[in-house]
């Protein structure tokens, strides 16, 4: 009933063409019927009034009256149709446009773009030029919106729609996409893509500077991928997917710049979806392994534990290194399940290894996001009986930016357990002595990017004795990373340095091989009962005197 009330009121607010058409029949009939009736009293009223006729007969009268009123209702019907016509045309007209148009910049949308672009392509090809498309994404928008709310984030948008307008040139197809990405298609001479080019540089360099939002003043960038359709692509479709790709290819490079298309970028994604699509059943089925890396103390030369790496052990690709995956498995928010999987692993081998052997264990920034991260990892150490004291929680000093009253949390939790927690890659942040202050590491850890290079520069060299001196004056041992020749071990020892790691004291060792090196100097508590061997593993020490 509520339908039908519905159709019949929206029937009756849109006049159509068969209302209009009696309504034109009866406004024609009632004039014909008047010049009729108008003649024939008109006559007889002049002959009454100078010959002495007859008068005009009553009902004659009556039905002229009643004829021009209904000539009165019929004009005033008409003109009521043809505003309600008018009202309906300009509604029309306006969902129209709303369908066509982004309703905060008034840019086209995607749908409009594809339609628009599609025909500017059509034009580029019968004019002998070439099609440009530009994908515009702006760097650090979620920030905005998060600091400051969606008003201004509105509001900056549409400052840049202005910026991005201004910049354009006459004749170029303006888009947005959704959310904080822009689209800008236009046509150039196929020889001269510097035209192009030139634009795209107006584009980076005004969105780096400030915008004035709401009266806030905001500071982004963006990242900015162009297509081109000579080279690249035939349709609009295929466009907008490159324009895509080297967006992606830009924020991947740093952002605040523009990258043209390559199809070796086309490559390089797939071949990333491939490895995240692996990653994701491959963490589940235990393809994500340990490593160990060996940790030596520098007076002495003991092995003193082990800083544990992760190994994709991939069915057909064979072993991939942390480099290729870790990133995917941070972006995509894999990165939890990884670690938690890796660590337990880690603690089950390492239950019956000599009581003196510790495990570092590296904890990405994402993970310091999660309030429960503490009682996870309590959590695996109870349920693989790995003792809490001789577990090392290792935490980059970029990890501590995003929240530092969470992490204090996480770290204090830890250490109430007897576990004890280092700073790692120190000397690479900005607030290293504040974060020393602020929470209680055990150890610190520098950076491999001064070790490797200290016996060559003299700043890095500077650096690192630096940090050895601090650590000193503080009580907290340091651990130097990077260790890959003897002259670096020597060097790390007169300045004091209490443990190094590196491929000088051996390659990192899988299960197998770090069980047959602890088995070889006697660190077992309990020897496996079978021996395998795993001739892909470094398996001698240069130094370790056991």
């Amino acid at each position: 009933m509520r339908d039908g009330n519905r159709t019949a009121l929206q029937d009756d607010a849109v006049p159509d063409a068969s209302s209009q058409l009696l309504s034109g029949a009866v406004s024609v009939a009632a004039i014909l019927l008047f010049v009729g009736t108008g003649s024939s009293v008109l006559s007889a009223t002049i002959n009454h009034y100078f010959r002495g006729g007859a008068a005009v007969d009553q009902t004659i009268m009556i039905a002229l009256m009643l004829n021009i009123a209904l000539i009165l209702f019929g004009w005033r019907r008409h003109g009521h149709l043809a505003r309600r016509i008018e009202i309906h045309t300009a509604a029309e007209a306006r969902a129209q446009q709303l369908a066509a148009r982004d309703p905060l910049t008034g840019f086209l949308n995607r749908r409009s773009l594809s339609e628009e672009g599609a025909a500017l392509l059509a034009q580029a090809r019968k004019r002998d030029k070439s099609m440009a498309l530009m994908l515009l994404d702006l760097d650090h928008f979620k920030t905005v919106n998060d600091m400051h709310g969606h008003a201004v984030g509105d509001a900056l948008l549409r400052t840049v729609a202005v910026e991005i307008t201004q910049i354009m040139p006459g004749g170029a197809l303006t888009a947005r996409l959704g959310g904080d990405e822009f689209a800008c298609a236009l046509l150039f001479d196929a020889d001269h893509p510097d035209t192009i080019e030139r634009i795209a540089e107006r584009l980076i360099a005004r969105m780096a500077q400030a915008f004035e939002a709401d009266t806030v003043r905001c500071h982004i960038s963006c990242s900015l991928g162009i297509a081109r359709s000579d080279r690249d692509c035939s349709n609009i479709e295929a466009l907008m997917r490159c324009a895509d790709i080297a967006m992606y290819a830009a924020k991947k490079a740093g952002r605040n710049r523009f990258t043209w298309f390559d199809h070796s970028m086309e490559r390089e994604l797939k071949a990333r979806n491939d490895l995240e699509n692996g990653l994701r059943s491959a963490i589940p089925r235990g393809e994500i392994v340990p490593y160990f890396e060996q940790q030596v103390d520098l007076e002495s030369g003991r092995l003193e534990g082990f800083e544990v790496l992760a190994r994709w052990d991939h069915p057909t690709r064979g072993l991939i290194l942390p480099e290729v995956f870790i990133p995917i498995a941070e972006e995509t928010g894999l990165i939890a399940d990884l670690s938690l999987s890796l660590m337990r692993q880690a603690f089950t081998v390492a239950r019956d290894w000599d009581d003196s052997l510790r495990l570092a264990v590296n904890i990405s920034p994402w993970q310091l996001r999660d309030a429960w991260l503490a009682q996870k990892i309590i959590k695996l150490l109870t349920e693989t009986g790995f003792p809490a004291r001789r577990l090392e929680i290792e935490i980059t000093e970029s990890a501590l930016f995003e929240n530092l009253e969470l992490a204090q949390s996480i770290i204090g939790n830890l250490k109430n357990q007897g576990t004890t927690v280092a700073l790692d890659d120190f000397g690479t942040g900005y607030s290293s002595l504040a974060h020393l202050r602020a929470l209680p590491f055990d150890r610190i850890k520098i950076d491999k990017s001064f070790v490797t290079s200290m016996n060559e520069s003299p700043d890095s060299a500077a650096i690192v004795t630096a940090i050895a001196r601090l650590g000193e004056s503080l009580n907290l041992p340091v651990t130097a990373e990077g260790v890959e020749d003897e002259a670096l071990d020597i060097r790390l020892r007169e300045i004091g340095c209490a443990r190094a790691q590196g491929w000088f004291y051996g390659k990192p060792l899988s299960v197998i091989g770090a069980r047959r090196l602890l088995a070889e100097k006697g660190l077992l508590r309990s020897r496996p009962a079978e021996t395998v061997s795993a001739p892909q593993d470094n398996l001698t020490s240069q130094r370790l005197t056991g």
